[in-house]
């Protein structure tokens, strides 16, 4: 019923006790999950993990948090395991300024580089900003994403933000800091947002929803976050576990 747009389901955090966290997710109506690889270790995890299970899919890029890292032989590789069966997206890729990992020069060419070969696969990306909208905007626009479309992972930004991602053909996906008592910008986003550019994620173990903020997040907390959708935005918990699954499964291209 649930489709959590974005996890981590292949990091230590998760080696052991992998199959409850999955269990409990069935539990609270989560019935399908992407996990993101963002370098690669992570990366063979994810496509393990979607080869393992009929309901998890893969998608694979490098975080701006690696961008130093990124080598004429990991774009060769990454472009091949793109192929492979099950991986519906191109990312975690964006800009990073709060670690500032790498330079934002480097930053900028190793995201706009792998936006290109999301062009040349005909995939959508799914997008990482940390104190970098601004940035992470002048980006994407330039680089024409409404061609491939996208997501704006565990969007952070107000209202105003949210509209200039939407005219950009970008899908906006809340994760548990809409739940937050101070996410007002947040908040205020969720409630503009059309219904069909509405997405749900977690970003476990990251970032667990209000009743288990502080504790390790898992897929099926993606259950709060609807249910806080539907307060916001006065629908029903079902029709937004509904909407936000269609809308995955068009983004991705799934039957």
């Amino acid at each position: 019923m649930i489709f959590d747009t974005h996890t981590h389901l292949n990091v230590p955090q998760f080696a052991d006790d992998l199959e409850a966290v999955i269990e409990r997710a069935r539990e609270l109506d989560v019935t399908e999950m992407a996990v993101v690889g963002f370098d690669t270790p992570t990366i063979e995890k994810s496509l393990a993990l979607s080869q393992r299970y009929a309901t998890i899919y893969s998608i694979i890029g490098w975080h701006p948090t690696e961008a130093g890292s990124y080598t004429p032989e990991v774009e060769k590789k990454l472009q091949h395991l793109l192929q492979s069966e099950k991986v519906v997206a191109l990312g975690e890729i964006g800009l990073d300024y709060h670690w500032m990992e790498d330079p934002k020069d480097v930053q900028e060419k190793v995201f706009r580089r792998q936006i290109a070969i999301a062009k040349e696969m005909n995939l959508p990306i799914s997008i990482h900003t940390r104190d970098a909208i601004e940035d992470t905007y002048r980006i994407l626009k330039s680089e024409g994403v409404h061609t491939i479309g996208g997501i704006m992972h565990s969007f952070s930004g107000d209202d105003e933000w949210a509209k200039r991602f939407l005219d950009l053909g970008m899908h906006i996906s809340f994760s548990g800091v809409v739940t937050f008592k101070k996410a007002i910008d947040v908040q205020a986003a969720a409630k503009i947002v059309p219904l069909d550019k509405l997405l749900v994620e977690t970003d476990a173990p990251y970032l667990a929803p209000v009743p288990y903020r502080g504790k390790r997040n898992e897929p099926g907390y993606t259950h709060y976050v609807v249910d806080k959708l539907a307060e916001l935005c006065e629908s029903s918990y079902e029709q937004i576990a509904n909407q936000t699954r269609e809308n995955a499964h068009r983004l991705f291209r799934l039957n």
